[in-house]
């Protein structure tokens, strides 16, 4: 068996394959590309040759593989993690924890939002481009502007904007996502955050003293209307005066604005029109109710199950905003990388599984939808919890994301 070091890129390790091959004095190698989990087979002098005429010699990028003697080698890395079923294959049902299934059962009982109890699912399971296309198609970014409904008259026009976000921050090409998650911490990613063109974070996820982690570029900040209702400091917080702010709130599966104005989750309009008095300079978006559904709807079709009856979380939401504005995107955390933690939070001690797997939002659900778009190698889920999306501005017969760890 051939067995050189690891290689650094798809074309040396070719001829570093066919050096070594020729070293040991193998005619017929196969070289196991791990990071991309395509085999290629090559022979010293005629280039590729049929999978059958394989000899058993051969060559493995990432230590010992195990081979059958059947016509169709039967592959396995061994001993490599970002590599095991979890973060090779995307999720499905037989993944989702029972938890998990115990609050889909609660959170339909109630129904708060009095979504169809007869739900959609699509016949037949789409491939990334035809899932991609269609979060593309039916998840459109709008945000509150003047004249919508309730949001008319004198009162909304002096504190709504008057360009959309697009207009405002104009096509982005490389953006980061980055949650609030626990392990988060000690990940050294921080240089790494701030060299993309936009950075968006979440409700009070901070920068100051953990910039080495999360980096300090900040574009976007997406808020729930939660934290504007109850945070006593929201008016004066600094950490809220930097970027754009976009603020949500659930709202009824209608996508009604004037039942959503009368009877919001969270009334934070009050709070929001003082907050624009205060910083008039600064943008302030309200993201349309048809945004949280437009999306849960795509997400519950593209489940086996049904998922919880509530909006999706911040941080889907955030990417979504995010697949809007920019060609490239690039998620920290939203996986979980092998530091994965209960801590909910870089920046609090709270523990609890449920910020990982979800109980209010979809959140097993979401992460099923993101890892089945995922661009990027699974190593880089493993190693950084990264993963590589592209946006809505890119056609998908282009898309092919460069920001990735791992080559492919």
């Amino acid at each position: 068996t051939c067995r050189p070091t690891s290689l650094p890129g798809v074309e040396h390790r070719v001829a570093a394959v066919r050096r070594t091959a020729q070293t040991h004095k193998c005619h017929m190698y196969l070289l196991l590309l791990c990071n991309t989990s395509i085999f290629t087979l090559f022979s010293d002098t005629s280039g590729k040759v049929p999978l059958v005429a394989a000899e058993r010699r051969l060559y493995c990028c990432t230590g010992r593989c195990e081979t059958s003697a059947k016509p169709h080698l039967n592959l396995r890395p061994a001993g490599n993690a970002c590599l095991e079923e979890e973060y090779r294959s995307p999720w499905n049902s037989s993944n989702v924890p029972q938890q998990v299934f115990h609050s889909v059962k609660m959170w339909n009982a109630v129904n708060k939002f009095h979504v169809p109890y007869k739900r959609r699912r699509q016949k037949f399971f789409k491939s990334r481009d035809e899932l991609q296309r269609e979060v593309e198609e039916r998840v459109a970014l709008r945000t509150v502007r003047a004249g919508d409904g309730p949001f008319s008259g004198d009162d909304w026009d002096a504190f709504l904007p008057k360009k959309d976000l697009r207009e405002l921050l104009g096509p982005m090409k490389r953006c980061a996502v980055v949650m609030s998650s626990g392990s988060m911490r000690d990940s050294s990613l921080g240089s790494q955050i701030d060299e993309h063109d936009a950075v968006i974070r979440f409700n009070a996820a901070p920068t100051k003293g953990f910039s080495a982690d999360v980096g300090n570029k900040t574009t976007l900040r997406l808020i729930n209307s939660q934290l504007m209702t109850v945070e006593a400091k929201f008016l004066s917080n600094p950490l809220y005066h930097t970027g754009v702010l976009i603020v949500w709130d659930p709202a009824p599966y209608s996508r009604d604005l004037y039942a959503w104005y009368k009877k919001p989750d969270f009334n934070f309009f009050p709070k929001y029109k003082e907050y624009r008095k205060a910083h008039p300079e600064q943008p302030f978006y309200i993201l349309s109710p048809s945004v949280q559904w437009d999306l849960w709807d795509v997400i519950q079709e593209n489940s086996e199950t049904d998922i919880q009856p509530n909006p999706p979380s911040s941080g889907m939401l955030g990417i979504t905003v995010m697949m809007s504005l920019c060609e490239e995107i690039t998620i920290y955390e939203f996986l979980p990388s092998r530091r994965r933690s209960d801590l909910c939070y870089y920046f609090k001690g709270h523990i609890n599984k449920q910020c990982t797997i979800g109980h209010y939002h979809p959140l097993t659900f979401e992460k099923m939808l993101i890892k089945r778009l995922n661009r990027g190698h699974n190593c880089d889920i493993h190693d950084f919890g990264k993963v590589s999306l592209c946006g809505y501005s890119r056609p998908t017969m282009w898309c092919h994301i460069t920001n990735t760890t791992h080559p492919t």
